[in-house]
This record gives C-alpha cells, sequence and structure tokens, in this order.
C-alpha cells in the first residue's frame, strides 16, 4: 500500500495529498488504499511539503511567495514531492502525475486523461519562466463552469486568478438570461446577492489551492460616490447619480455625467483632491476587509477619449494624476498597516507615460500592461523607420495598433517605473472567435509570450471565457504551458495536447485543423483583409475561394469524425463529438461569409440568426468548452458593422 506523508501542514498541502491520492487510485484502481498522514520525520512513501523542508535550496528565485519552484525526486513506491511555498506543492503533485501520463485538456471530468498504469520514476526541478501565469473572468459564466475552471488551472501549472468587479452580476447574468438562445433556453435571472455570494466560492476554491487572488479592476471611479458597479456596461438613466456626488464625475463636453449612459465607462474628476481621497479610503476599507486579495487591481473607466475636460485637470495628463492617486491609496493602505499589492493598469489612455509624478513605494506596486486595441494577426512587427509616438491630447488620441508600437509608448513608462510588470491578454475574448482552428491562436500565443518575457514582462493574465475550448483547448492548454516553460515548442505542445485527446491518430486530427485554420485566415475574419473598406471591413469577394477550401476540409473532418466516433477513452469521445458539433457550426458561419463577402449585409444577418438558431440547440450539450455568448456577439459585430462593443457588453 502506498503512503502520503505530509511534512507540513496548511490547507493547500492537505489539498495537494488528496490529490495526490485520488489520481494515484484512478491511475491503479486495484493497487488498495493510499493512506494519508501528518508525519513530518518520515523517511519512506510520498513526502509532501515545502523545500525548505527538505532542506533544499530556494535560493534562485525573488520572492518564495509568488515565484513557483517544483521539485520532485521520487520512484515507484514514494519520494519527494516538494515547492518552495503550498500552492507550488500542488503544483508539483500535478506535475508529478502529468510525468506519469496523466493529462488534463479541458475542465471537468470530461477533459482529463487518466492512464491505468504503474508508476515511473521521476527526477525533476523547475522554476517556470514567467511569475504571473492566469486568467480573468470574462464572457457569459455559470457557477459550475467557475469551479470547475478553478479546479483545471493549476493542474496545467497555472497560478494566478482574476475576478473582475466587485460583483460580476453582468457576466453571470449574460449566461443566465441565456441571451441570444432564449428559444431552447428560457432565461433563469439570478440576484445581485447570489452572484456575489458565488464570487466568495469561488475565492474560497482559489484559497484552498494557494492560486494569487488578483481582485476587482474596473468600478473605482464610480463607486466611492455611491453609484453601483454591479451596473457595468448596462446603460443607466442618469438620476442613479446622487446630487451631492455629481461634482466628483468627470467634466465631459461640458456636463458631468455617465459617459454614453454607462457606469462603468465614467471617469472621475481626477484633479478633485474630495475625489481622490473618497477613492483612497475606499479602497483602503475594502482592502482591510477582504484580507484575502493578494492584488487589488485599480483600474480607470473602461472607454477612451473621455477624461475630465475642466481647467484643474488639464493641468497634468490623466497618467501623473494617475499615480498621484496611487501614492495616496499608498498611504491610506500604510496607515492601516496592509500589506495588499496594488495594480495599476497601462492602458488605452494611460498608455502615455506620466510626465511629471511618479510610483513613491514601488514595493507595493505592479504594472499591467493591457495593449486591447492591438493586432492579433501579428506579433512584435518590425517599426516603419519614421515610426514616433504621438504626444497625449486631451480626448483625442489615437491609439497604437500593434504590440511594437504599444512597446514604444511604454518605453517612456520604463524612464520612471522599474517595478514588477505584467500583461493583460486578450486572445481567448473576441479574438478566438475569428481563429476557428485554435492552431493559429497556439503559434501566436507563443510568439507573444516570448516577446514579452522577452522585453521583461513577466507573465499574463487573460481576459477570457472560461469556456475556451472550441473546437478543443489546444490553445489555452499552449498559453498555460509556454508560460510555464517558453522553451517549448508549439510542435511539442500539440503533440501532448492532440495525442491524449485524439489518440493514436492525433495527427490527421492536426492536419485536419491545421488547413482549416489556413482556409478561414484569421486576418480577413479580424476584418483585416478588405477589398474596399469604403463598402465593409469584410467585402473581398475572393474571400469565396477560401470558403470553398473550408467546405472539402469539413467533408475530410467528417470523415475523421465517423471513423472515431467512439473510444474507450472519454476524452477522446467527447472531443470527438465537440469537433462535430465544430463543423456545424463551420458551415453555417461559412454560409453567413458568403453572403457577406460580396456585400449582401441583409442576407448575411439573416443566416446570422439561423446560425444562432441551430447552434442553440447544442449549447447545454457542450457548454463547459462552448461560450456560445461570445461567438454570437463577435459574429454579430461582424454581420452588423452599425454594432458597437459597448452595445453587446449589457445584459
Amino acid at each position: 500500500m502506498l503512503t502520503i506523508n505530509k511534512i507540513t501542514t496548511s490547507n493547500v498541502v492537505d489539498y495537494a495529498a488528496e490529490e495526490l491520492k485520488k489520481y494515484l487510485r484512478m491511475m491503479m484502481p486495484e493497487g488498495g488504499d493510499v493512506k494519508i498522514t501528518y508525519a513530518p520525520d518520515a523517511k519512506d512513501g510520498f513526502r509532501l511539503g515545502l523545500m525548505q523542508d527538505f532542506g533544499l535550496d530556494v535560493s534562485d528565485v525573488p520572492d518564495t511567495e509568488l515565484d513557483d519552484i517544483l521539485y520532485i525526486d521520487c520512484d515507484t513506491e514514494g519520494g519527494i514531492i516538494a515547492g518552495d511555498n503550498p500552492r507550488s506543492v500542488l503544483l508539483a503533485v500535478y506535475e508529478y502525475l502529468r510525468q506519469n501520463g496523466c493529462r488534463w485538456l479541458f475542465p471537468g471530468v470530461d477533459g482529463e486523461y487518466i492512464p491505468m498504469k504503474g508508476l515511473e520514476p521521476v527526477k525533476y526541478r523547475h522554476v517556470p519562466t514567467c511569475r504571473y501565469r492566469g486568467q480573468c473572468n470574462e464572457g457569459a459564466e455559470f457557477q459550475q463552469s467557475m469551479m470547475a475552471t478553478i479546479e483545471f488551472m493549476p493542474k496545467i501549472g497555472m497560478n494566478t486568478f482574476m475576478i473582475e468587479f466587485r460583483n460580476p452580476h453582468t457576466y453571470y447574468a449574460w449566461y443566465y438570461n441565456h441571451r441570444r438562445n432564449e428559444k431552447y433556453r428560457p432565461p433563469e435571472p439570478v440576484s445581485f446577492n447570489t452572484t456575489l455570494q458565488w464570487k466568495r466560492m469561488c475565492e474560497t476554491e482559489l484559497d484552498k489551492r494557494g492560486m494569487m487572488f488578483h481582485d476587482i479592476g474596473h468600478g473605482f471611479t464610480i463607486d466611492p460616490f455611491g453609484i453601483d458597479s454591479t451596473y457595468a456596461w448596462n446603460k443607466v438613466d442618469d438620476s442613479m447619480i446622487p446630487d451631492s456626488q455629481r461634482k466628483y464625475l468627470a467634466l465631459y463636453k461640458g456636463k458631468r455625467k455617465f459617459y454614453r449612459d454607462q457606469p462603468l465607462n465614467t471617469q472621475f474628476c481626477m484633479s478633485n483632491p474630495e475625489a481622490r481621497t473618497m477613492i483612497a479610503k475606499y479602497v483602503a476599507e475594502y482592502a482591510e476587509r477582504h484580507s484575502n486579495i493578494d492584488y487589488l487591481h485599480i483600474w480607470l473607466a473602461d472607454d477612451s477619449n473621455n477624461h475630465c475636460e475642466c481647467e484643474e485637470c488639464r493641468k497634468m495628463i490623466p497618467s501623473d494624476w494617475y499615480m498621484l492617486l496611487m501614492n495616496e491609496i499608498d498611504e491610506e493602505l500604510t496607515k492601516k498597516n496592509l500589506k495588499t499589492r496594488i495594480v495599476f493598469i497601462v492602458y488605452i489612455d494611460t498608455v502615455w507615460a506620466p510626465i511629471v509624478e511618479k510610483i513613491k513605494n514601488p514595493e507595493r506596486f505592479s504594472a499591467m500592461l493591457a495593449a486591447i486595441q492591438r493586432s492579433y494577426t501579428t506579433t512584435f512587427p518590425e517599426l516603419p523607420l519614421d515610426f514616433k509616438t504621438e504626444p497625449f491630447k486631451l480626448n483625442e488620441n489615437k491609439f497604437p495598433r500593434s504590440l511594437s508600437e504599444f512597446f514604444e509608448y511604454y518605453k517612456e513608462w520604463q524612464k520612471s517605473w522599474k517595478g514588477a510588470a505584467f500583461c493583460y491578454e486578450y486572445h481567448f475574448w473576441r479574438h478566438q472567435a475569428c481563429e476557428l482552428s485554435g492552431t493559429v491562436l497556439a503559434k501566436r500565443i507563443i510568439e507573444d509570450v516570448r516577446g514579452y518575457k522577452s522585453r521583461d514582462i513577466d507573465g499574463v493574465i487573460e481576459d477570457g471565457s472560461q469556456r475556451s475550448y472550441f473546437p478543443n483547448g489546444l490553445a489555452f492548454y499552449t498559453y498555460a504551458r509556454i508560460l510555464y516553460d517558453t522553451s517549448l515548442t508549439y510542435e511539442e505542445i500539440a503533440k501532448e495536447y492532440y495525442s491524449a485527446a485524439y489518440g493514436e491518430d492525433w495527427e490527421k486530427f492536426l492536419d485536419y485543423f491545421e488547413r482549416l485554420g489556413e482556409a478561414f485566415d484569421q486576418g480577413y475574419l479580424e476584418g483585416e483583409k478588405s477589398a474596399d473598406p469604403s463598402v465593409s471591413p469584410y467585402y473581398n469577394p475572393a474571400y469565396l475561394d477560401n470558403l470553398d477550401r473550408v467546405s472539402k476540409i469539413l467533408d475530410d473532418g467528417e470523415e475523421l469524425v465517423h471513423s472515431h466516433y467512439n473510444s474507450d477513452e472519454r476524452v477522446r469521445t467527447f472531443s470527438v463529438r465537440l469537433m462535430e458539433m465544430h463543423i456545424k457550426y463551420c458551415r453555417l458561419f461559412s454560409d453567413v461569409f458568403r453572403s457577406k463577402a460580396v456585400g449582401k449585409d441583409a442576407e448575411a444577418l439573416e443566416k446570422f440568426h439561423k446560425l444562432c438558431d441551430e447552434v442553440g440547440k447544442y449549447e447545454v450539450q457542450f457548454e463547459m468548452c462552448f461560450d456560445f455568448l461570445i461567438y454570437t456577439s463577435n459574429l454579430m459585430r461582424i454581420v452588423n458593422t452599425e454594432t458597437k462593443l459597448s452595445d453587446l457588453t449589457t445584459v
């Protein structure tokens, strides 16, 4: 009988021991029980604990609380599985199991491949390439998916999770109202209290695994003034603004009101010292009540070119006022003796670096770069020799359109900011819906992460759906693996994923999806290859040739599905059924673009509604992997070019 001895005790190490026991029993179902004990002096069996408990060197990382080291030295009967912090012990358990053949391809039981086999020796020590390896909630989320996602993340080496907003009700409402699929799934409204409880449940699950918890982001420009950010991007009546608080909102075009009727998109009057004090005290009080937060994100409003135009605010650019606010927040946190880390964001208008102000206590802060307006069809392209950054122009800015341009602006930040920095990315937001194979996106992610790391950016948090596994999870799996080890190649990661997902014929499946990705052409689907932009970003009659190729490739895909329809491994059966649904989606999607590419917009819109109806029939079967709203919202944006993104992000 195998034994697991906990050398140290903590809730995370306790959980790691239970996970090791569970998967050992699954690998060897007739091998008998696996006993777990607390035995600090154990010399045999599996020994789980901190590397420091075993006298192992941890000096090669700057911060053992934030940086992970995984250490494994096991034979077939047990051995040491350790990390430099409790979370790393859990990560080391999963890495030990991975090296013994276990694979986790997407959240939930259907995403697991657990071989039945004996144990093999593993000797391993690794410091993941990037400190921050995570994601942020986004899209239409439901609680079972959130629980499964949090359970899944450390299994693929991730260590960070962010929950956006004080109460992420809007994201939950997008799912539970079953927008665009009401015919097959009647709305199930959920209350603000329910979604707040669910957020606390998520936080508890993150704590069980020792994950770094990042909180909130948008909302601090309105919540401190008695305006509820829970309404997010919804359009609301201006009467919601308390009369006594209106003076704190940004003066834009002569009025202090909600910007475009959306609270979350509304800036505040940054030069008003009362307003900044109210925000600083609000942040400190929130941090004091929520001591489980590792990083509290303080972002400005979620829109651009809408900052306060009053005479005082004009005296400095927004980034200067922003840094002044950060310092005042630091002072309030210091008064309360709080160690909460604060994240400020280099995003839209704050791409322009401060000119006067700078952070006084850099140990508390991290910068997060969010190049939301970048192109996702290139990675760090060469800049033209004559490229120059543009000076800041209040509410008249044009924003960088590539990562290379973005980082030219960030060079100015680096003159005053020498502290920690990581990125906020959007591959799994609407951009995944413009790359229908997952293979092109996987390659782009590898290039992006390597490019970031070479520029001293120490990780990424993805803003995207927790259900980004359509047609499979290769792109997200690649994201996790390349953050963990940037030396891995696309070919290595694809083989590891596809062989588990599709079995011995995995190369046929990979070839199919790579051909599909090339034929669909992400550049066209991102609106970057119009033959006549004055007609539409998607007007290009020559694209019909691509769609003819797509149709033939989908025929090949159907043959693969039929010949591999059932498998002894549940994950492979599910992966093929998901592929079957993906083929149906791609045919309907192609039909939309047969009209859109030749300028028949009304016909394309009619076909879009047909797609929503047909795909909606199958949503519930594959909802753990496929975010119906993310995909249909992106397609609506394309089909109806009058639709703004802000119109797609309302409940």
